[in-house]
């Protein structure tokens, strides 16, 4: 067998005589490190190559076995080698202390050859398939990482795909999505930690609440061109129209839903930041007329997010406004159009919405 392949075992006494006795009986079959000390073991232990087994007296001075067997259970490199505690303490409650602590096994002195090496070839064995199991479960891990970051890119693709169907159709919109998207993370890390919030926006939540608000305008794809393409003020009648596209987008979502073979977490948020995005907290809006906390928390964010960007960008009825002017006619909505505490966190946030309007501006779209 090539050196290379073979098992590495440290034997660990104090009596040079017995570290001789058995590394020649284990010389020809594995690769043999010696330590005459707990001390040594520990200094000789974390160099390569590493120990695939080691055979530790009990009984030694200054540093007994059962000391150096904690102290390698210690050490993360040293964890998980198996041990087999050697000594003359030939009783079963030495076996059984022994034992308890961890080992994997117990051989009492003098040893017999062929028991010793038909022990340590078993634990050798059954080290190399619990490494082979550890590896795939190593590999099956990445496999599924993988898989699972692929699921969420191609549910990421899809959702963008599906909102631009309503952007493409109302070419006003630019970067639209990217921005508001942003907005709606940056509220709701805010509000994280606030008590009307904090359950709501537990665990993956603000992650699905930014994956879904691409979606709230998807029910557009449902208003026609001559309307929502229309290149001025729409009138009454054309507005009544226009404001189907809450209902027909909360619809279009809940037919996804009914069609999945599972609930899907950010389907439910979409469905309800596309039907209720345009409510107001004092009870005018539209589609319901639902007021204060009766209107989703999804939405809340979404309404403040969405009016905002409105606010600052083009139309071809207006012309963008400033930030700082955009800021103050959201403050003058607080308790009216939007929730206090919402408007409270985009004051707090104000300057990274601005980053975001930068960054993601309709020159580079």
């Amino acid at each position: 067998m090539l050196d290379g392949n073979r098992s590495t075992i440290l034997l660990v006494d104090d009596s040079p005589e017995n570290l001789v006795v058995l590394s020649e009986l284990l010389q020809p079959e594995f690769r043999v490190r010696v330590a005459i000390s707990g001390e040594k073991a520990l200094r000789v232990v974390s160099r390569a190559p590493l120990p695939d087994l080691v055979l530790l007296d009990v009984m030694m001075p200054d540093m007994d076995g059962y000391a150096v067997f904690e102290r390698l259970r210690a050490d993360p490199l040293t964890a998980d080698t198996p041990v087999i505690f050697v000594t003359a303490m030939d009783s079963d409650e030495a076996e059984t202390r022994g034992l308890d602590v961890g080992a994997v096994d117990y051989i009492a002195k003098p040893v017999n050859p062929r028991i010793l090496l038909a022990r340590v070839r078993t634990q050798l064995e059954l080290k190399r398939a619990r490494d082979l199991l550890r590896d795939q479960n190593a590999q099956l891990e990445l496999e599924i990482r993988r898989r699972m970051r692929d699921n969420v890119l191609t549910e990421q693709v899809s959702i963008l795909a599906l909102a631009h169907l309503a952007e493409i159709r109302d070419p006003e919109t630019g970067n639209h999505l990217r921005r508001t998207q942003r907005y709606v993370h940056a509220l709701a890390r805010q509000l994280r930690e606030h008590p009307r919030f904090e359950t709501f926006l537990a665990g993956r939540t603000i992650e699905e609440l930014a994956r879904s608000a691409p979606l709230h305008d998807i029910g557009k794809v449902g208003i026609p061109d001559h309307i929502l393409r229309k290149p001025g003020r729409l009138s009454a009648d054309e507005w009544e129209v226009m404001k189907t596209h809450a209902k027909l987008g909360s619809l279009a979502i809940e037919q996804a839903e009914r069609d999945a073979e599972r609930p899907v977490e950010f389907l439910a948020l979409a469905k309800d930041i596309a039907h209720y995005h345009h409510e107001k907290w004092d009870g005018s809006g539209y589609p319901e007329g639902l007021a204060g906390d009766a209107i989703p928390i999804a939405a809340r964010l979404m309404a403040l997010a969405d009016v905002f960007d409105a606010l600052i960008s083009r139309r071809v009825y207006k012309a963008p406004m400033g930030f700082a002017e955009a800021r103050d006619i959201i403050l003058a909505g607080r308790g009216t159009h939007f929730d206090p505490d919402v408007t409270d966190a985009f004051m707090a946030r104000f300057d990274e919405f601005c980053e975001i309007a930068t960054r993601f501006g309709e020159i580079e779209a």
